[in-house]
């Protein structure tokens, strides 16, 4: 495996992933690009979850959108192959989390449309060059990510719960931190709620849904950002026949710039 290096280059890192050497995060790795999530449906479906993307900019903000049948995402990773070139997928049926594994060659069919959406690490880079900490890149973790109570914008069959990430930021750089994300509509952009966990309805920040969890130092406050792990939430609740996204933390590196 690589991860004990820094990958500077989108399409080594999906190399890695194809040859099945990257199986961590992708925070840290790739600064001048954007990092994505992946979630594929049947064409049936398709429709009503690019609607809900529309309805909900803020979690899913839509880079690509993949012919039915077409692995390769022509937009923002010319010759890429979604099939094989992310280091983790999640395979759900009906809303339940099937099976873990390393590529999806086998599950593939001619209905399946891809979306890649924006990810919050892709702003990472830019904190950390303008001298802001990002914990779980310090501590090599994937980043905590909870499911909240606020509620998505319905669309068909796809609605539920926002999923958040959260970064421990000092008090005196939260306004810089929301400005510098502000930037990156295309990543989530500014924070959606600042300090107070329990008004969003996370309970324990030890205990994150997905991620690990990551020391608040005193002179800190949890920061939280929408999340494109939030169709994995939603497939839970709307429980739709065949799912398959990325593992949250291993994202798709696309050739897109970090500027958008």
């Amino acid at each position: 495996m690589e991860q004990a290096r820094i990958v500077k280059s989108a399409a080594e890192m999906r190399n890695l992933a194809r040859q099945g050497r990257w199986r961590g995060t992708t925070a840290g790795h790739c600064p001048a690009h954007q990092q994505a999530n992946l979630v594929i449906l049947p064409k049936e479906a398709a429709a009503e979850f690019a609607a809900f993307c529309t309805r909900n900019p803020e979690p899913c903000p839509l880079i690509e959108i993949t012919l039915p049948g077409d692995p390769e995402p022509a937009r923002s990773a010319p010759g890429a192959d979604l099939r094989t070139d992310v280091g983790g997928y999640r395979f759900y049926r009906k809303g339940e989390l099937v099976e873990k594994r390393g590529e999806i060659r086998d599950l593939w069919r001619d209905d399946l449309v891809a979306f890649l959406l924006g990810f919050s690490f892709t702003f990472e880079h830019a904190l950390i060059e303008a001298g802001v900490g990002v914990r779980s890149i310090e501590c090599d973790t994937i980043i905590s990510m909870f499911t909240t109570n606020v509620p998505c914008r319905p669309a068909g069959r796809f609605h539920g719960p926002h999923v958040v990430t959260m970064r421990p930021i000092p008090e005196g750089q939260v306004r810089q931190v929301s400005e510098l994300s502000g930037r990156y509509p295309h990543a989530h952009g500014s924070p959606i709620h600042v300090g107070s966990p329990e008004a969003i309805g996370i309970a324990d920040l030890a205990r994150p849904d997905y991620g690990g969890p990551v020391a608040i130092h005193k002179d800190e406050v949890p920061v939280f950002w929408a999340c494109g792990v939030t169709p994995q939430a939603v497939a839970l609740e709307a429980r739709p026949e065949f799912m398959i996204t990325h593992e949250p933390g291993i994202m798709f590196l696309t050739d897109l710039p970090r500027e958008g």
